[in-house]
């Protein structure tokens, strides 16, 4: 029996509860909701679904691990059995599952743009196009992809919240703004268009605005996904830190960023990120690295994407964890045996970034200053947001400050306030640029900014 998923696209079988958690991965995936971990469930209790057990193989795929490969190999056998009484779509499905699994990112690729041009209600698909493409830093074809499909899914939130992220990666600002407004306009609740907005807000520099408006949030943040809790609140916790809210950013590092997964990989990055980004604000973090670098360790190594790697990298290195020379091996081995489409990336970008950030880590600053110079051009093909690669930026400063680099510092801190016009961290950072390049009227102006903007936020 065909019956049609909540996008109305078809799905074979004929178990009533199978049906429900396909309907649940979709909307779940979709909507960065824990439903759609269901699927894993409904493929065990239901092997001769195809679909189940290929969003099944999905959801292990995004486990990001080496083991979560090794799950959804399995899955895609049983998926493999059913495949000559399925759709063209499921079938579809399986060759992209089947792809990704193999790391054949080429062929992954071509399985989703033939998934959208066929049926560009499948938004599994597209999610998955994007997602893959953000992995290597490709945001013109997020972009693409959304929009291809924009037209037969105007009624749909989760797609203008994938358009307003996709077009915020491409520094398209008031369209990103837009799409994101139109998708909270459809669905308030919408995680992914919250997400959107906020980078919007933080790029532009409307700190206040972009607290205020996460906050006003937080009561939707509901059946979440750890990493989109767990990111949302890291998102705020920027805003935090531009205010000058040193506890309340390490109140949040400690409730809502780290201990909701802490097995997880896009949990640990974000509590990699954000206390970096504490320290780098010179603000004491206490024997926080220890714990971190404890669940970081099972990453010894873990290649299965750059811009995690680098941050795995770094929090082993900083938690004083000799895992992180493990890793840094692991590295050095991939840059020469990844698959050809990724290898230049983990090459010329992952492997002097990598190196670099355990420089910093390990106050080795001259090192790390030459090694992610090397790297910072290219960066962006490592993967993750603009706003998560910016940690890679303020280390790289961090190393110029250390190695006595003060034009370079004082340039690029200008930059930044541009950003960030009245910021704790960005204007006690030019004080200190200012202090050395005797410029004592501008260092105090700096001071006073930052005092001015502390004052504020009391709370």
């Amino acid at each position: 029996m065909v019956r049609s998923d909540p996008l109305g696209n078809p799905v074979t079988g004929d178990e009533d509860s199978t049906r429900a958690a396909v309907d649940d991965f979709v909307l779940g995936l979709l909507a960065y909701e824990t439903r759609a971990a269901g699927i894993l469930e409904a493929a065990e209790r239901d092997p001769d679904s195809c679909l189940a057990n290929v969003y099944a193989g999905f959801l292990c795929l995004l486990l990001e691990s080496a083991e979560g490969a090794a799950r959804a190999t399995r899955y895609l056998r049983a998926a493999e059995r059913r495949e000559s009484g399925a759709t063209a779509r499921e079938r579809l499905n399986v060759a992209l599952l089947r792809a990704w699994a193999g790391d054949d990112l080429a062929s992954a690729l071509a399985a989703c743009e033939r998934l959208s041009d066929d049926h560009p209600r499948d938004l599994v698909a597209v999610k998955l196009h994007q997602y893959l493409e953000f992995n290597r830093g490709n945001a013109p074809e997020m972009l693409r992809v959304a929009l291809k499909v924009g037209e037969a899914n105007g009624d749909v939130a989760y797609l203008h919240g994938m358009t307003a992220f996709a077009y915020e990666q491409c520094h398209l600002l008031d369209a990103a703004e837009a799409a994101a407004r139109r998708a909270l306009a459809l669905s308030a609740k919408e995680p992914w268009a919250q997400h959107a907005l906020a980078h919007v807000l933080l790029t532009r520099g409307r700190i206040d605005e972009g607290a205020a408006f996460l906050e006003r949030q937080r009561d939707t943040w509901t059946d979440l996904s750890s990493f989109m809790l767990t990111h949302l609140w890291w998102h705020l916790a920027l805003f935090y830190l531009s205010q000058g809210r040193d506890a309340r950013v390490l109140d949040v590092y400690d409730r809502q960023v780290w201990g909701v997964a802490k097995d997880y990989s896009q949990d640990q990055v974000g509590a990699v990120s954000l206390l970096a980004r504490l320290e780098l604000a010179g603000i004491d973090v206490g024997d926080r690295w220890r714990e971190l670098g404890e669940y970081l360790a099972a990453r010894a190594v873990d290649t299965v994407q750059p811009f995690l790697t680098l941050q795995y990298v770094y929090g082993l290195a900083r938690a004083g964890r000799p895992e992180a020379t493990t890793l840094l091996a692991a590295v050095r081995r991939h840059a020469l045996e990844a698959p050809p489409l990724t290898r230049g990336v983990w090459r010329d970008v992952a492997l002097p970034a990598c190196t670099g950030l355990a420089a910093h880590a390990r106050h080795d600053h001259e090192t790390a200053w030459r090694e992610l110079s090397a790297a910072m051009p290219r960066l962006a093909e490592v993967g993750g947001s603009h706003a998560q690669r910016d940690l890679f930026e303020q280390v790289l400063l961090d190393a110029a400050a250390k190695t006595g680099r003060w034009i370079f510092v004082q340039q690029q801190l200008e930059l930044r306030r541009a950003g960030d016009h009245d910021g704790v961290p960005v204007n006690l950072a030019l004080a200190d640029a200012y202090d050395q390049l005797r410029l004592p009227g501008l260092a105090a102006a700096a001071r006073a900014r930052a005092a001015a903007t502390r004052a504020a936020h009391t709370t």
